[in-house]
């Protein structure tokens, strides 16, 4: 890893991101408007729904691609900030290209996922002032596109979705210790990255021995995954232990309180998971890792579903006990392992 070029990776997510015609209209001034009395109805029915309680009601906000990108930007150089530190006294002769070459490839990413995205729980992530908000953020331009595009009802598809992101912030504000364990990981992550000698070779080695064997040479987590040392994939496993367990947990209590309040939820939900598998894009998704996060609704929804039936709703509300009682990832696949264990 080396310096990431931040500005390149801004320059090059907005040639990606694109526009949306309705962006900045009278639809979207409607969409801030309506969206804080969704938010506050959504907090309340998932509270009512998981037992988790947050203090009072977040901030609100409504978003265009260009600032999803910027807004992420500053987080993760706020999360790197420190490695790049450390990693900036290896410089060699070719750290500014491949700074440059670095925030190419996460603008690419960024700029990609901004034209996906619906919302966001802001408080996950830190400000680059060093301060932290609770906000549920919407990309205003990706949902007017996905209802217009579907003929989704805006005020269902709207509510729907807030509950999504209702149900992540209520995780990270009804659970005390999780938000300050998922920037533990994340600083592992960090700290566990460091110049390496014969990485090429290494990962060459490795290329060559799943292609041997016939596995992918690129796996779930991408390009990414494939440049981490072995000590870094087994924090990349507890962080998506981490998340299948929170998007599933997400995806199964909005799609629970939108059976009960919305007439059109089946359908928004075929939708959608048929946008999660579409092969168009799913070379792509699997090159940047992005496959890794669209399998985390699916193992996390079915470890959800599967330890609701061989045990009771109540028994998932275990998990959120401590860190020594999440599933790992092991456990995510063979649900019945973490009932045996925490049991």
């Amino acid at each position: 890893m080396s310096h990431v070029d931040w500005p390149v990776a801004v320059s090059v997510a907005s040639s990606f991101s694109g526009a949306y015609p309705l962006e900045g209209t009278y639809h979207q001034e409607r969409l801030e408007r309506d969206l804080p009395a969704m938010v506050q109805r959504a907090s309340a029915l998932v509270s009512e729904e998981t037992g988790l309680v947050g203090p009072g009601d977040p901030d609100v906000a409504v978003i265009g691609r260009a600032g999803w990108v910027e807004n992420n930007v500053a987080s993760f150089s706020t999360l790197l900030a420190p490695v790049e530190e450390r990693l900036a006294r290896h410089k060699g002769i070719g750290a500014g290209l491949a700074g440059r070459f670095m925030g190419a490839e996460m603008g690419a990413v960024l700029g990609f996922l901004s034209r996906r995205v619906l919302g966001q729980y802001e408080l996950v992530l830190p400000t680059s002032d060093g301060g932290d908000g609770d906000t549920v953020l919407f990309v205003g331009p990706n949902l007017l596109k996905m209802e217009r595009d579907n003929a989704f009802r805006p005020d269902e598809f709207r509510f729907w979705v807030a509950l999504h992101e209702c149900t992540h912030r209520l995780q990270f504000t009804g659970v005390p210790w999780l938000r300050d364990y998922f920037f533990g990981l994340v600083t592992e992550l960090t700290e566990a990255t460091k110049p390496e000698r014969g990485r090429i070779q290494r990962v060459a080695a490795e290329m060559r021995e799943a292609a041997a064997e016939g596995r992918p040479l690129i796996d779930e987590a991408g390009i990414f995954g494939v440049f981490a040392t072995p000590e870094q994939r087994e924090i990349l496993d507890r962080v998506q232990a981490l998340m299948a367990l929170l998007e599933g947990h997400g995806h199964v209590v909005m799609d629970r309180v939108g059976e009960r309040e919305l007439v059109t939820q089946r359908r928004m939900s075929r939708v959608l998971k048929a946008r999660r598998t579409d092969k168009r894009t799913a070379a792509l998704m699997r090159l940047i890792g992005l496959e890794m996060k669209l399998r985390q609704y699916e193992m996390g929804e079915q470890f959800i579903k599967e330890i609701e039936r061989r045990a009771n709703w109540d028994t998932l509300n275990v998990a959120w006990q401590s860190p020594e009682t999440l599933p790992i990832l092991e456990e995510i696949a063979e649900p019945e392992q973490w009932l045996r264990r925490i049991a």
